[in-house]
């Protein structure tokens, strides 16, 4: 008769979750050594869709980068032309119109509600809950229109520029966001009733992935999943930029440091965004959407057409771009997956020297483990989801 504490044995293993797998939002391998169904250590394995941005913007000049960074986190990418831009303007010396600031608002924050929306739909179809995807493509659909509205693009906006924005903030998008902010709450409101109270995803998300708020802070994590840990920090608040110290919005935090508390902070973070976005449509002042200094920015399209200055002007600044005094700045802001920074080195030239990016789904990815340690394979799904990674920006 076989004895009793040889009846289960069992062993460690190596399992290799990705690059190609559904739940991994994009090209990221796994690497998780399981005892049964539990988590010993999970590594993530990063660079799958790694593309030498960094390289790219040390060789082009100054404007013509912001089309590539659309392509970090392309589910947001107003917020990374709005990094990118305000560290070359940072560098420059230059402030821009009040009315470019109030507009840039009004768009980082169209952009965070898109992002989050896809987020929460994907983070639900992964646990098996497909109907809010669909709910949330519908309302991110709403935002992309008002998108397509002010410059034309729906997702790769190349809307900002250093100096300013390319198209003015007109009344059609104005009253589309008004008409979205009515519109909005009850849609949210939907998604709660259906999610927040659910059983399963509160044992899904409830007490999974537990991150303190010392190690959250060891770890570099920023954005909503910091606050979800109880650290009440946004650079918006607490760096404000642009009008962000002139506009009324709360920040959301947690208590418990679980999937749970990163989900509901988002959902309130749509909430606020809206209410950001009324104040600044609001108060959007009168005057020019773009700095007066003809080196920074081209000419009025129009201008172009009928006018030999403007005509060789714009050639000049396509062709040959503006040089930028020596020296080097850091700049970073929120975006919709924590803190994005841009540090430039300048030599004096067209280019930039050196340019780093800080971009917070490669920070936020180094709290997996801590997050698995201890929990079921099933769990790593939600902490993935969690943590709402893109590969663009996280690769590079």
């Amino acid at each position: 008769m076989t004895e009793k504490n040889d009846l289960i044995a069992t062993k460690e293993i190596t399992l290799h979750m990705g690059p190609q797998h559904p739940s991994m939002h994009g090209v990221l391998h796994l690497i998780l050594d399981i005892q049964g169904e539990k988590i010993v250590h999970a590594e993530p394995d990063i660079g799958y869709l790694h593309r030498g941005t960094e390289k790219i913007a040390e060789n082009l000049l100054y404007h013509q980068f912001v089309p590539y960074t659309d392509r970090l986190d392309y589910m947001a990418s107003m917020s990374n032309n709005l990094a990118y831009v305000q560290s070359v303007e940072k560098l420059l010396g230059i402030e821009i119109p009040e009315r470019a600031k109030y507009i840039r608002v009004a768009a980082a924050e169209l952009s965070r509600i898109a992002g989050h929306l896809l987020a929460i739909g994907a983070w639900a179809l992964d646990l098996g809950a497909m109907s809010i995807l669909l709910y949330a493509m519908r309302e991110r659909e709403y935002v992309l229109d008002i998108f397509e509205m002010l410059c034309g693009s729906r997702m790769t906006l190349t809307y900002l520029r250093v100096g300013g924005v390319r198209y003015d903030f007109t009344q059609e998008c104005k009253d589309a966001c008004a008409r979205m902010i009515e519109l909005f709450p009850s849609r949210i409101d939907e998604y709660e009733t259906i999610l927040t109270g659910n059983r399963v995803w509160i044992q899904r998300n409830k007490g999974i992935g537990v991150l303190t708020a010392e190690q959250a802070l060891d770890l570099g994590l920023s954005g909503p999943a910091l606050r979800a840990s109880g650290v009440k920090w946004d650079i918006r608040k607490d760096e404000p930029y642009l009008v962000y110290d002139r506009l009324d919005f709360d920040v959301p935090t947690g208590t418990n440091g679980d999937c749970f508390d990163r989900y509901l902070c988002r959902m309130e973070e749509i909430r606020q965004s809206m209410r950001i976005i009324r104040q600044a449509v609001r108060d959007m002042p009168d005057g020019p959407f773009n700095v007066d200094i003809p080196e920074i920015c081209p000419p009025p399209k129009p201008d172009v057409y009928k006018n030999m200055e403007a005509l060789i002007h714009h050639f000049k600044y396509v062709s040959q771009g503006f040089k930028a005094p020596k020296g080097e700045v850091y700049s970073s802001i929120e975006s919709p997956k924590g803190e994005l920074g841009v540090y430039i080195v300048s030599d004096g030239g067209e280019k930039p020297f050196r340019l780093k990016l800080r971009s917070p789904s490669f920070m936020n990815l180094q709290t997996v483990n801590a997050m698995s340690e201890g929990m079921y394979l099933a769990d790593v799904i939600a902490i993935i989801s969690s943590l709402d990674p893109v590969f663009g920006e996280c690769d590079k």
